[in-house]
């Protein structure tokens, strides 16, 4: 699956999430998505078959891999199942949307195999932070130098 693009989107008096119909259509309309706690304090939006997907990577860390278990623990704990509805909307939890600090508008990005949730305000702050770098970050990605 290959997710893109950035949506500039406002959560509803409800804390819903209505998931522009491209993104919809990029997903292939699942009946539920998970949320769950990402890095840099936003969500992480999955389709079942791509949070199993990170699941076995996870479970390729040793058992005996102190960091690995308090990852999953906490990730896993935290992570929970959310049904999109008729409109292609789903309910964001009051305790993940605090984790994020989700305000009224937010922005839907679209990170290859997941989508992201930010706050707007957050999301411009990180953009004008990690911009400048695009070019160093690129070369660093593309020729296997750095993790994204």
């Amino acid at each position: 699956m290959l997710l893109t693009g950035t949506h500039e989107r406002i959560l509803d008096e409800k804390k819903r999430l209505t998931l522009p119909k491209r993104v919809r259509d990029q997903l292939g309309e699942p009946e539920f998505l998970f949320v769950t706690p990402g890095p840099d304090e936003c969500l992480w939006i999955f389709t079942k078959d791509g949070l199993e997907a990170l699941a076995a990577r996870l479970d390729a860390a040793p058992a005996a891999d102190a960091e690995a278990r308090v990852f999953r623990r906490l990730y896993f704990a935290q992570t929970e199942q959310v049904d999109l509805d008729r409109a292609g909307r789903i309910l964001v939890p009051d305790r993940l949307g605090q984790f994020a600090h989700l305000g009224h508008e937010v922005v839907l990005l679209g990170v290859r195999d997941h989508l992201e949730l930010w706050d707007h305000a957050r999301w411009k702050g990180y953009l004008a932070q990690h911009s400048p770098r695009f070019d160093a970050v690129a070369e660093g990605a593309i020729s296997g130098t750095a993790a994204i």
